[in-house]
């Protein structure tokens, strides 16, 4: 069987494809940008650019086919190719310049994802299938399959224009009018540092840190409103679950399965830390998880409220238990109805002086954003790879011991008749 990682050297060709670069124009290894790994070794072309051009974009990849995919100046048939496991078809042709055109959000037509300290790897492949014509018993041409793979920094955003915290994994960052900047971090277990991986396996508890940067504004507390779960990093995108909602309420503790709280006290007022226990979406093979958190912010001397407010269900009180303020604030969350938040309010503007200094007036300052967090990787004990590995020489060790037994058995009883 054919492995296309097993490679001796020089019989394969390694080319890296920026985003936007053109056919055949390697990209130096040093730039941060998305870049195309494609390997030809199956078709041993003997044009002189190569057949097959990937352009990484933030949410797809473009597959540019030259029909001549062989260089024998033989063109091949459009409906003979496909991209990936699920055999998607080109989505457009170009006769004129011999080209079919695959377009594939990175999720789709059977894609898969490997997370390296580096990058984010999507892997699929261009499947060259000919279906026989003429006599049945002789072929002309090979089936072909030529690995393709998209490369994703996982240090840099991949978005040329504002910030877009779609691929910057572990936190985002985003600021609002008078740079009022707000911020989700994934922590260590004890808070001390943020966290170097996103690979979490279901069991282990997310720390999460939301903060605003209030500097040269007067004190804000902040608060999460709402945190919602989402398989892809768009927002719209189906299956979604709320385990933040009502305006600050920790639904996702009420679970008999689930731990999950707000901390307190908080280390700051305008800092605000939760703990949520790991959990995938049912049936979705790419066990990617992806967070959008509305934060927000209020005057830190204003009483929290029904709509400024961080609950979390204690369940041997079977209460809701507020951070700060009276319990009456988390009435609400029994009722999952707490009011809806006035998003277009400002903060009034403070003195321009205070403690003897100069502050940067507050009006006008959006007090919210949403940021996103993601991908996390959430696997269970049964498809962690490293664990299904190890479960798998274990039961290979089993086996050749329960042959080493058998055979031991079958001489002792011959040495028994002899």
């Amino acid at each position: 069987a054919y492995n296309p990682w097993d490679f001796f050297r020089g019989e394969v060709e390694l080319w890296r494809y920026g985003g936007d670069a053109a056919l055949g124009q390697a990209r130096t290894f040093s730039q941060p940008s998305p870049w195309a790994w494609v390997d030809f070794s199956q078709l041993q072309a003997a044009a002189p650019l190569h057949p097959v051009s990937v352009q990484c974009q933030e949410a797809q990849m473009v597959v540019t086919v030259h029909r001549d995919l062989f260089g024998t100046g033989r063109l091949v048939k459009a409906v003979d190719l496909s991209l990936g496991s699920a055999a998607c078809l080109p989505v457009a042709q170009s006769a004129a310049e011999s080209t079919v055109t695959f377009v594939a959000g990175l999720h789709e037509c059977g894609s898969t994802l490997r997370v390296t300290p580096d990058a984010l790897v999507y892997s699929t492949s261009l499947n060259y299938n000919p279906v026989p014509t003429g006599n049945p018993v002789i072929i002309r041409t090979n089936s072909a399959m030529v690995p393709l793979e998209c490369h994703y920094p996982r240090r840099d955003n991949v978005s040329s224009n504002g910030v877009k915290p779609t691929w910057t994994p572990f936190h985002s960052t985003i600021s609002s009018e008078e740079k009022l900047s707000f911020s989700l971090h994934l922590m260590n277990d004890d808070w001390s540092a943020q966290r170097d991986s996103t690979i979490f396996q279901l069991g282990e508890v997310l720390h999460f840190q939301a903060g605003v940067n209030t500097e040269n504004h007067a004190p804000l507390r902040l608060f999460v409103d709402k945190c919602v779960a989402t398989p892809t990093p768009e927002r719209s995108s189906s299956p979604q679950y709320a385990f933040i909602d009502f305006s600050g309420c920790l639904v996702d503790g009420q679970l008999d399965d689930a731990t999950s709280t707000f901390i307190s006290p908080r280390p700051r007022q305008d800092v605000l830390r939760f703990a949520v226990d790991a959990f995938k979406f049912v049936g979705d093979s790419s066990n990617l998880v992806y967070i959008t958190c509305h934060l927000k912010v209020s005057l830190a001397d204003q009483a929290p409220d029904p709509v400024n407010k961080a609950c979390s269900f204690h369940k041997a009180s079977n209460l809701w238990v507020p951070v700060e303020g009276s319990r009456d604030v988390c009435s609400c969350c029994e009722l999952r109805s707490c009011g809806l938040a006035k998003h277009s309010w400002r903060l009034p503007a403070p003195s321009r002086w205070h403690a003897g200094r100069a502050r940067r007036e507050l009006d006008p300052l959006v007090k919210e954003a949403d940021v996103v967090l993601g991908p996390l990787l959430i696997h269970s004990w049964q498809s962690h790879p490293v664990r299904k590995m190890l479960a798998e020489d274990h039961l290979m060790l089993l086996g050749l011991a329960a042959v080493a037994g058998l055979v031991i058995l079958i001489l002792v009883v011959l040495g028994a008749l002899a």
